[in-house]
Order: structure tokens, then sequence, then C-alpha cells
């Protein structure tokens, strides 16, 4: 039998890598703007910034990623109040489905956000030194990095980019989920970010399985799958991580003392807050708030 080979077309290439960051700033954090030819996108992980893209003015929350086209100046400045949490990657790609990102302030969904979690990942072992130093202008390859890492952040990108266009084209494929499929993993989309919309309402009390059960209409295993399948954590962890997410930001805005940050997320004292903070950070709060600038912590 003569078999006879497809060639696979591509629609979007990534060619260069310039920079990739995961930046924990200050509340008064500004960057003054720059220019240069090759695409960027930032996209907010926590917090707010306020964005200046060729003279046009954006307010940007946490989900929401802003993409700049080559050649456009662009500067970025905290709104005085949220430390922001920032996810920044410049790259170089000639391909003309990139014109579909000219001039867009979009939201990422939960499929998006676990992309971006890897591609930070991956960077983290593939380059030498730090993803939170705003003033690196070139990426330098680790002596030991991971099997294929390069290779994995190139299509982690691609594909980060592709799903974005998916994701707001309005067409019909032929490669759409049945509709069954469809409406459920949209069901569940809603569910989770309903649960973390609760955590974070009740990030100063002590939840429980059941009151998160409870509370959200859901069964104990649904609630265990659920988050397992979305976060990679379970319910309880996943938590105790927003807690200590929320403690790391008001330990770099800088307006509550450790006691006062225990006392507001609901720790039951500073020494267990504390043993809470090191376990999950690897560092004790004290050595987190006087190297804010060496962290570059993945998010939850």
């Amino acid at each position: 039998m003569n078999y006879k080979s497809l060639h696979l077309n591509d629609v979007l290439t990534i060619e260069n890598i310039y920079s990739i960051h995961y930046f924990e700033y200050m509340s008064d954090f500004s960057f003054p703007g720059e220019t240069h030819d090759f695409w960027e996108f930032l996209c907010v992980d926590k917090g707010e910034v306020n964005v200046f893209a060729d003279e046009m003015f954006h307010s940007l929350k946490k989900g929401d990623i802003i993409f700049h086209r080559p050649n456009e100046f662009h500067n970025v400045k905290s709104n005085g109040m949220i430390a922001p949490n920032l996810v920044v990657i410049s790259f170089s790609c000639s391909s003309p489905a990139m014109l579909f990102f000219e001039k867009k302030v979009l939201q990422i969904s939960e499929p998006e956000r676990l992309l971006l979690g890897q591609i930070i990942q991956e960077a983290r072992y593939a380059f030498k030194g730090r993803l939170d130093d705003p003033y690196q202008k070139e990426l330098i390859r680790s002596e030991n990095p991971r099997f294929a890492g390069e290779q994995l952040i190139k299509l982690y990108l691609q594909q980060f980019l592709l799903q974005m266009i998916r994701h707001y084209m309005v067409h019909t494929s032929p490669l759409t989920p049945p509709l069954a499929k469809s409406v459920k993993q949209k069901a569940d989309g809603e569910l989770f970010s309903q649960i973390l919309e609760y955590m974070e309402v009740h990030v100063n009390e002590n939840l429980s399985v059941a009151q998160i059960c409870k509370s959200n209409s859901i069964g104990r295993s649904q609630l265990q799958k659920l988050f397992r399948s979305r976060s990679g954590y379970g319910a309880i962890e996943y938590f105790s991580r927003l807690k200590i997410d929320f403690a790391k930001q008001m330990i770099r805005e800088r307006h509550y003392n450790f006691t006062q940050i225990a006392d507001a997320l609901g720790f039951s004292s500073i020494h267990y807050f504390s043993r809470q903070f090191k376990q999950i950070t690897g560092m004790t709060p004290s050595e987190y708030a006087s190297s804010i600038k060496a962290l570059s912590d993945k998010p939850i």
C-alpha cells in the first residue's frame, strides 16, 4: 500500500523569545515606558495596574491581558493601592494571525492561565537569572536545563496564543466538542470560579470542606475532583495557598505588620502564620519582606 504524507500547516510560529518575567511589584511601582520591534503581552495575575499603549489608557485587573504590537509605545504603573503580580512575555512572530491581537485587551480563561504557569515554570529551569528582573535584556541559557525546556516554552506559548484566538473568534469548527461536553466544561468552569470567589471573600476565615460544599451546593468528591483537575491542589490546600498569596500581597503593600496580617487572614497566632508561610513559600515572612526584589514565586 502506497501512503501519501500530509504536511501540517502552521498558522502561528514563535521565532524568537526576548523575555519571560513574573513580577511581584510594590503598590507604588511605575515603569516609564518603552518601544521595541517585537511583540509583548502583559497579564495581570493579581491586583491592578494602569497601562498606556500608544496614548490609549487601560485599567487592568486580575485575568486581563494586553498585547503590544511591535514599535508600540507602552508603559505600566501600579494604582498606588494594590500591589500587582504580572506576567510579561516578549517574542517575535511574523505570522499574519498575530494581527488578531493588535490593540486588544482580553481575559484569559483557566486553561490559558495554566499554560502561562507552565511557561514560567519551564523558564526557571531553562534560563539563568531572575524572572523578576525588569532590567534583564538577554536570556542566558542555564547550564543544567530540563530536557526540551526551550521547545516546550515555544509550544506552550504558541498554544496559548492559538487558544486565545480560538476563544474569541466567532465561528463553528468541526473540532468543536459535543454540546453536552461543552456545556459541562462551561458549567465546571463557572462553578470553579464561583468557589474561588467564595474563598477570596472568606479568606479571613478557617473554611472546612463541609462549609465550602454547603455554601456552593457541591458534593465533597466533586469538589476535590474539580480542584485537582483545575488547580492541581485539593480544595483546602488551595485555600491555604490563597491565604499565603494574600499575605504576600499585604507584606508588599507595607500597610500592616505580620501580627496584623495573621489576624486579618484568620490565623490563630503569629507563630502558626509564620509556620504556614514558610511551609508554602520556603521563607519566613521577614525573609520574604527583605528579599522582595529576588522573588519570582509561581502563582497557585
